[in-house]
């Protein structure tokens, strides 16, 4: 009766209008009412599920990604993409693909990164030629490593939740990262052939050499953040306060294109960033504390458990039920929802942790690019001035691939896990 009630009201408040964070603290609340609780065990849940030294890094790595991002990282390693890239059929397209890769291991964000590769590329892709609709596309689905190559703040969020390790976690991200762009350019290269998007002539080596040089800067953050981390020299949460320090750096003393005017607006708007998050954090925490004072999780697990006992078919049904989350649902929210509830599952079923974490953010990461809540397709969309329902069409080839990859991977967990068993 209480689950459903909880259950219950929260997708209907959701339905209404209702946003996810409200949501998740009305319905957690109306089935505390209930019970007889008292509602100030609201603020001391909320607090404690905000409360985790590992969540320290979300606001770090927001602001080292914003702080980047205003100072020209983005269009440095678009340059430098182009000088070697440029050439091949379809080649801005796949630029936009590989430039999201190196800007992911500085964002940490999905949205950040379609927003800054899209920024640069739409307008030099209209103006060779490329349809709005599949240049849109191709940056939206770009976006979506920008929360799997690490650092990820998806990742964080789980870490926080499970308690697993966020190195292990990055480690684990590298792999399907690359792997997500490498198969987004085998399906630019075939709707570029189909298109007739041409690539530019070869500028020379001297060139790659030029653009590497003035793109170095950016390039240098993620070997810092991660050659710490698993040398042992800091912390996650440490690295993302010497991300921010070596951004501030750059931005303002390298490339100076930061001044110190516009570090109030950076700060803002990180902090607004980091706000939304610890908001659903915390109202997740709320509802969270309610399935597990009723079992809900352990309920869950055990009727997995009866469904079925193969791995096989179990990570079948968490992708479907994770895609479909991610279609209508703030991925960080789904996290913050789902991760407590499934961890006990698949540690059930023995499957690794680290992998489940990666294709859990892999998955949800997709639910960026499907409607009716693609965040990323409304951020490329915007910029290419093309309406939701004809980016989600050109994104769909990219979406089934995607979805087909993330399936494998999860079926094959130690493409995920060979680098993060190197890590003791």
């Amino acid at each position: 009766m209480v689950t459903a009630i909880l259950f219950i009201s929260f997708f209907a408040l959701i339905l209404i209008g209702v946003p996810i964070a409200m949501g998740l603290g009305v319905s957690a609340a109306l089935v505390l009412v209930k019970e007889g609780f008292k509602l100030n065990i609201l603020a001391s849940h909320m607090i404690s599920a905000c409360n985790s030294f590992n969540l320290l890094a979300i606001p770090y790595f927001m602001f080292a990604g914003s702080i980047m991002t205003n100072g020209g990282i983005s269009k440095r390693l678009v340059d430098f993409c182009y000088s070697f890239l440029g050439r091949l059929k379809g080649g801005l397209a796949i630029v936009a693909t590989v430039a999201a890769a190196f800007f992911a291991a500085i964002s940490g964000s999905n949205a950040a990164t379609a927003a800054a590769v899209g920024g640069a590329l739409i307008p030099e892709m209209e103006k060779k030629g490329y349809d709005r609709e599949f240049s849109a596309a191709t940056i939206a689905s770009a976006g979506t490593v920008g929360a799997v190559i690490p650092p990820s703040t998806f990742m964080v969020l789980y870490a926080a939740s499970t308690g697993v390790s966020v190195g292990k976690l990055f480690l684990g991200g590298v792999t399907p990262g690359i792997l997500m762009v490498l198969v987004m350019i085998v399906i630019i290269v075939i709707q570029s052939s189909k298109r007739g998007y041409l690539g530019d002539p070869f500028r020379g080596f001297g060139y790659i050499l030029r653009t590497f040089k003035d793109a170095l800067g950016g390039l240098l953050m993620p070997a810092i953040i991660l050659g710490g981390i698993y040398g042992g020299l800091f912390s996650p949460t440490e690295a993302a306060c010497v991300a921010c320090f070596y951004g501030i750096i750059v931005s303002m003393l390298v490339y100076r294109e930061v001044k110190l005017k516009d570090l109030w607006r950076i700060l803002v708007d990180s902090a607004v960033s980091t706000a939304m998050v610890c908001i659903i954090l915390g109202t997740a925490g709320i509802f969270g504390w309610v399935l597990t004072i009723y079992n809900v999780p352990q309920m869950i697990a055990a009727w997995m458990t009866n469904v079925t006992s193969s791995t096989i078919v179990l990570m079948l049904m968490v992708n479907i039920l994770l895609f479909i989350v991610g279609m209508f649902m703030n991925a960080s929210a789904a996290i913050s929802i789902l991760a407590p509830i499934l961890f006990p599952v698949i540690v059930a079923f023995g499957y690794d942790p680290v992998a489940f974490g990666v294709v859990m953010t892999v998955n949800l990461s997709v639910g960026c690019i499907t409607p009716p809540v693609g965040v990323d397709l409304f951020v490329a969309g915007s910029i290419a001035n093309v309406p939701l329902a004809k980016v989600s069409k050109a994104a769909l080839p990219f979406i089934i691939s995607l979805c087909v990859l993330t399936v494998l991977m999860s079926f094959f967990p130690q493409v995920i896990t060979f680098l993060p068993s190197l890590y003791k």
